[in-house]
């Protein structure tokens, strides 16, 4: 119960992204990464009570740590520069299946239920129609940005998994993980976007987003993995799309199309499904 109420947190918090980042759209979008997740990084200081050695990880736990966070933003932004960006959102939501079905795959001992699969599908089906039913077009169109849309969602699929099979951190490490991604986001920041000075609104926005999508919900996040099923978290985090076209909705004043009241009841079925003992 603990580990699944530490994903909703996470959840939670990840469905403010659409919204933070409608506001902040004028900001190139390695800026906006970089410097929410330098601010993410300090939670890690009252987490470990000020005490650096939870900081620190093996070479190769660090590695794993930026693939995640770093990695995960990176293909995502080349995605949505590169492809329609309803869809290739759509392709990035493959990330929840994925754990549910790599699980097995990744951690001994897993094994895949019938029940899990079709709470998978179940949710997946329920994303697809929370995405769309924002208004976007489900007219398929290639473009080869899907693939690193599809690569974004593998690695934070692989990236969840693999963080139970390394040598055992706390939490507070992945204030590490945090600033090392920030620093490498700031670095292609100056590589390949222009210059741009943020306002003291900006600034009070992008601390929100460090505090709260790109910082305190992978800190949840890895709390949730490290007590509970994965294959139950996966399912659950198909609520992620979901709440986040619920909130754009309420910020925009607008009612909830057919679709989306659909999609809730999928999404909270699917993940009824996965949590039945």
């Amino acid at each position: 119960m603990s580990a699944n109420v530490f994903a909703l947190g996470a959840i939670v918090l990840w469905a403010s992204l659409a919204a933070l980042g409608v506001a902040l759209s004028h900001v190139p979008p390695f800026l906006l990464t970089g410097v929410s997740l330098l601010i993410g990084s300090l939670i890690a200081l009252p987490l470990s009570r000020f005490d650096w050695r939870q900081w620190r990880v093996p070479p190769a736990t660090l590695a794993l740590g930026v693939y995640g966070l770093f990695g995960f933003h990176f293909l995502l932004f080349i995605a949505l520069r590169h492809a329609p960006p309803v869809q290739a959102n759509l392709v990035n939501y493959l990330w929840p299946l994925g754990i549910v079905v790599m699980a097995p795959l990744f951690l001994p001992g897993v094994t895949l239920t019938k029940r899990h699969l079709m709470a998978a599908l179940l949710g997946f089906a329920g994303a697809v129609l929370a995405i769309l039913g924002r208004g976007g077009s489900a007219e398929v169109v290639w473009a080869w940005g899907y693939i690193p849309a599809a690569g974004s969602a593998f690695i934070w699929a692989s990236y969840s998994l693999l963080t139970q099979r390394v040598k055992a951190f706390p939490t507070a490490a992945i204030g590490s993980f945090a600033l090392v991604s920030g620093l490498l986001s700031l670095l292609c920041h100056v590589l390949l976007e222009p210059s741009t000075a943020l306002s003291t609104q900006d600034m009070l926005l992008t601390a929100l987003l460090g505090l709260g999508p790109l910082g305190g919900a992978f800190f949840l996040w890895d709390a949730a993995l490290k007590r509970g099923d994965a294959r139950q978290i996966g399912v659950l985090s198909f609520l992620t799309p979901l709440l986040s076209t619920l909130t754009l909705l309420v910020m925009r004043s607008e009612t909830p199309s057919a679709s989306v009241v659909v999609a809730a009841i999928m999404i909270v079925g699917a993940a009824a499904l996965a949590t039945r003992r």
